[in-house]
């Protein structure tokens, strides 16, 4: 077969007409953890995710404290230290990782199915989860790295602005908080601190487990039961407080020393469950969202070269997350950039997109879709942000045909009502050529 006729081919087989997304199950164990499954028998192997609500958004008065509770779990575990624990997955080719962002704290396993992989890493991922030692040696050393990491990034403009960029646009709210933290706060935290965080939100109501992969519904059973059994029962995270949005335009400008200056501009966005979600993510999609074909791409960066690139998103979150537009351009070009990136936003506000464009976008969003859920992981990580925030179980299915449901209209309608030009947060760092 030809080489044309092999991607057509492959063409087809990812088109949105042909993808068939993967019958998700669920279930609640007895101790409360919410479990989703997805059977996959391609590959001898399973994904698992264990998504706890204990990201920094449950800092209270410690920023970093959720990051460095994740980061600590597998340095000690029941009687075994953290070089016995990496030993027994490599031992049997299994992979673990954690993470831990604003909304949430996520534990992950990979494992071949073969009986002895399979119960070897299984077990002990449960003992990492359920029996962490929080050994004081590995504390000091992580936090020094944190630390480290807080100094560094003060000679990053794009750190120096997200930061601030959180700070103003969110106040008081929890979400205002890095996931990093700060020097002051972490400089506190103790041993104690991290294990009443984690016995407050490390519990069975509080997590979500995700298993994709070689096994059956009965063997998922056993190991979402394997994995919660040890946890207390627990309560599930309290409901975060509502986000304020701004009620006028501010801007923020922080001297650095660089030749270039680092662009952020946003608002208050949308929250995962927000009924604007597609109008709002498809209209951001064609605005500037899909790169160097975008609308702002086009006008700041192809016809003024005022920029290698430029960028728009939404990050929905539980609550409101941020609408963020971002660039960078020389010092003396910084104005002009600006007002390009205004101009560009408040036609789009005012016009919308056109039919055009709209095609064009639901094309590139609904064709790559069957790329985006190509592996288990992937699914594990969909799956991951289903159960977590709530949405429907064939949020999968339905995607597609709600990207392609969206018209020029609800564009218009859910810009002018949803993204207020004249109420932008811009933060802008450099300035400085010495």
């Amino acid at each position: 077969m030809s080489i044309k006729k092999w991607i057509f081919v492959i063409s087809l087989l990812f088109s949105s007409s042909l993808f068939a997304s993967p019958d998700i199950e669920h279930w609640i164990t007895n101790n409360g953890a919410r479990v989703y499954f997805v059977n996959a028998p391609e590959l001898p192997m399973v994904d698992v995710n264990i998504v706890f609500n204990a990201g920094a958004a449950r800092d209270g008065e410690y920023p970093g404290l959720a990051k460095l509770t994740n980061a600590m779990l597998d340095e000690g575990a029941a009687d075994l230290d953290a070089d016995a624990i990496a030993d027994t997955f490599s031992s049997v080719g299994a992979n673990y990782s954690a993470s831990s962002e604003r909304d949430m704290a996520v534990l992950s396993l990979r494992t071949l199915t073969e009986k002895k992989a399979f119960d070897t890493a299984l077990n002990m991922f449960a003992e990492v989860i359920a029996k962490p030692s929080f050994p004081e040696s590995s504390f000091l050393r992580i936090k020094q790295q944190l630390l480290t990491a807080l100094q560094a990034e003060k000679q990053s403009p794009q750190s120096i602005a997200t930061r601030t960029f959180f700070q103003k646009l969110y106040g008081q709210h929890p979400y205002s908080r890095m996931s990093v933290g700060d020097t002051v706060s972490v400089e506190k935290i103790n041993l104690d601190d991290l294990k009443a965080f984690y016995q407050q939100y490390y519990v069975a109501k509080n997590a979500v487990v995700v298993i994709v992969g070689d096994v059956s519904k009965q063997q998922a059973n056993e190991m979402a039961t394997t994995l919660t059994k040890n946890l207390k029962s627990g309560n599930t995270a309290p409901e975060l407080p509502a986000v304020t949005p701004l009620t006028k335009q501010q801007q923020v400008v922080l001297p650095f020393p660089s030749s270039q200056t680092t662009i952020m501009m946003g608002q208050i966005g949308m929250s995962r469950d927000d009924p604007d979600y597609f109008p709002l993510y498809v209209g951001n999609h064609i605005l500037g969202g899909s790169g160097l074909v975008s609308m702002l791409s086009d006008e700041i960066r192809e016809k003024r070269g005022l920029t290698y690139g430029v960028y728009s998103y939404f990050s929905p979150m539980q609550k409101a997350g941020p609408y963020v537009f971002g660039l960078q351009t020389r010092n003396d070009q910084t104005e002009e950039a600006l007002h390009v990136l205004k101009d560009t936003l408040n036609a789009y506000i005012k016009n919308g997109p056109t039919e055009a464009q709209l095609k064009a976008a639901k094309q590139n969003i609904t064709g790559g879709f069957a790329l985006r859920v190509d592996s288990n992981s992937k699914i594990a990580d969909y799956l991951s942000m289903i159960g977590f925030y709530g949405l429907p179980l064939d949020y999968l299915d339905s995607f597609n045909d709600k990207v392609n449901a969206v018209t020029v209209a609800d564009i218009k309608d859910a810009f002018k009502r949803r993204v207020h030009a004249d109420k932008m947060l811009t933060v802008l760092v450099g300035g400085e050529t010495k």
